[in-house]
C-alpha cells in the first residue's frame, strides 16, 4: 500500500511541473513578442524618418504586442516569484509565517487573476458580440483582448500550483535563485 503522504505531494509536483512549462512557454511568446514589437518600431521610424512615409498601423500593433508581451510573460514571472514583494516585512517573520505570507501572496495573485479571466472573457465576447473593428482594416477588436484572458488563465495557473506546492510543505521550484538573504541558491528559511 502507498504512503497517502507520499502521492499528496508527487501530485503537487506534477502539477507544478505541467504548470512551468504553459508557463515557459507564454514567456517564450511574450520573448517572441518583444521581439517583433522591437522590429517593428525600427522599422516604423525607418519608414517615418528616412523615407518620410508614416505608417500608422505600426504603432497600433505595436500597442497590441506591448500588451501581448505583458500578458504572455505574467504567468513566467509569477512562477519565478519575480513580482515585487515586501521582503523587508516578510524577512522578520518566523519560518511559518513567511510560509504562511508566501501563501496569502499567491493565493491573492490568484484571485486576481481570476478576476482578470472573468473579466477578459466578458471583454472579448462583448466586443466579438457588436463587432468592433480595429484601426487596422480586417482585424477585430476581439482578436486584440483575447491576449487578456490568455494571460490570466497562465498566471491564475502559476499562482494555484505555487498555493497547492506551498501548502504540501514543498518549495516551489523555480529557475536557480541568487544568493538572498545571505543563503547560497535561495531563501533563508
Amino acid at each position: 500500500m502507498q504512503d497517502p503522504r507520499g502521492a499528496v505531494p508527487r501530485t503537487a509536483r506534477l502539477l507544478e511541473a505541467a504548470v512551468a512549462l504553459l508557463c515557459r512557454l507564454g514567456g517564450l511568446l511574450g520573448a517572441i513578442t518583444g521581439l517583433v514589437c522591437f522590429a517593428l518600431v525600427c522599422v516604423s521610424v525607418g519608414w517615418r524618418y528616412f523615407l518620410g512615409q508614416p505608417q500608422p498601423w505600426i504603432d497600433h500593433v505595436a500597442a497590441w504586442l506591448v500588451v501581448g508581451l505583458v500578458m504572455f510573460a505574467a504567468g513566467e514571472t509569477q512562477r519565478r516569484e519575480e513580482h515585487i514583494g515586501v521582503e523587508v516585512l516578510t524577512a522578520r517573520l518566523p519560518r511559518a509565517g513567511r510560509r504562511a505570507a508566501r501563501i496569502l501572496g499567491a493565493a491573492s495573485v490568484a484571485l486576481t487573476a481570476a478576476i482578470l479571466l472573468v473579466e477578459g472573457i466578458a471583454t472579448v465576447s462583448f466586443s466579438r458580440m457588436i463587432g468592433i473593428a480595429t484601426n487596422v482594416e480586417g482585424v477585430p477588436l476581439w482578436w486584440v483582448h483575447t491576449l487578456i484572458p490568455l494571460g490570466a488563465a497562465l498566471l491564475l495557473a502559476a499562482a494555484l500550483a505555487q498555493v497547492v506546492v506551498l501548502a504540501c510543505g514543498l518549495e516551489p521550484r523555480g529557475p536557480e535563485r541568487k544568493a538572498h538573504h545571505g543563503v547560497p541558491g535561495g531563501r533563508a528559511e
